[in-house]
């Protein structure tokens, strides 16, 4: 024998055969113009009873399954956070990067506090007089470091001449030369080798040579390749010599 398998479809209760006999009666009522039956079966029709369990099949059914409007809410809600989230990166890093060119103005600046756009007008307005104060600065660099750089060279130049002149002054006295002669018992003849950038005239010679009791007889000079002058004296001694 075989098992009876449940219906596929639950009868919630609702009866599914009527009895023959009740129904036969109640067509037959129906035909022969029985008015009271056909408003009682359009009553019984429409008015079938509800299982009670019913409601809360259906109230099961609403909570295991969510609606489509639930899941758009909850997406819309995700949305917004994600929004509202990157636009307060986006507010962040704005008043940071505004923060740093505030601090780029000068100290006078920060006494006060600005606004956005104030702080934009003020910047755009202190980058040009920035831009000269530097090139002025570099100017005046230039120009020091120019002065700087001729002043050390004359002082190298006039350190280098005044060597040179000492030097040259010590070889030329070095290589002056004098000698005498005596040619009786009363005259000397002197020859004096010399260079004229020495500056000694020879009539200071002379008055030297007066004060020691000498008078000048004759005397000549000439003068040589490279400055060289020769002077050549003859003198003759105002005291006689005692035997």
């Amino acid at each position: 024998m075989l098992a009876l398998s449940p219906p596929l479809f639950p009868s919630f209760g609702w009866p599914l055969e009527l009895d023959p006999i009740n129904q036969d009666h109640q067509i037959n009522d129906c035909f022969y113009g029985d008015h009271q039956c056909t408003e009682t079966t359009s009553e019984s029709f429409l008015h079938f009873p509800v299982p009670s369990e019913l409601p809360q099949q259906l109230d099961q059914l609403d909570r295991s399954t969510p609606s489509t409007t639930a899941i758009s809410s909850d997406l819309n809600m995700v949305k917004k956070l994600n929004h509202n989230a990157s636009e307060r990166d986006r507010r962040k890093k704005i008043n940071h990067l505004y923060s740093s060119l505030r601090a780029l103005l000068p100290a006078t600046d920060h006494t006060k506090k600005l606004s956005i756009p104030a702080t934009v007008s003020r910047v755009l307005k202190y980058i040009p007089d920035l831009q000269q104060q530097v090139e002025g600065l570099v100017r005046k660099k230039e120009e020091l470091l120019s002065k700087m750089s001729k002043q050390k060279g004359n002082l190298v130049h006039h350190d280098d001449d005044q060597e040179n002149q000492v030097k040259t002054a010590a070889a030329r006295s070095s290589l002056s030369s004098v000698s005498a002669s005596q040619l009786n018992d009363r005259e000397v003849a002197i020859q004096i080798s010399t260079y004229k950038v020495n500056n000694n005239p020879i009539s200071e010679i002379l008055n030297t040579l007066e004060e020691d009791g000498f008078s000048m007889l004759n005397a000549s000079s000439f003068e040589s390749f490279e400055g060289r002058v020769f002077h050549s004296e003859k003198l003759m001694s105002l005291f006689e010599k005692r035997e």
